[in-house]
């Protein structure tokens, strides 16, 4: 398990940002410690926040990657609609680039 600033460094988050995302509900089931009620994190947290970390660089907005977190806890009948999200996302990002 690893604090908060453990999984800053990790995850190269300021404090600040992995505050917020956990205040927004973007870490499901997010952990405490039962002495002090600090939050702490796993491996599948880490990992689960680099990929949020992933959706952000390609530009989703907070709403989307929401929308995208609650497709996932639904489980697997949703790859469909979460790919179609990330096709759609990455479509955006082309056309962005061929503007430039």
């Amino acid at each position: 398990m690893y604090t908060m600033q453990e999984c800053c460094k990790l995850t190269g988050l300021s404090y600040d940002t992995l505050k917020y995302y956990c205040n927004e509900g973007l870490i499901p089931n997010l952990k405490r410690d039962s002495a002090n009620n600090y939050r702490m994190f796993d491996d599948d947290d880490v990992n689960w926040i680099k990929s949020l970390m992933c959706l952000k660089k390609c530009e989703f907005s907070l709403k989307e990657i929401k929308k995208y977190i609650e497709l996932c806890l639904q489980g697997e009948s949703t790859i469909k609609e979460r790919k179609s999200m990330l096709v759609n996302q990455r479509k955006e990002i082309e056309n962005k680039i061929s503007a430039l």
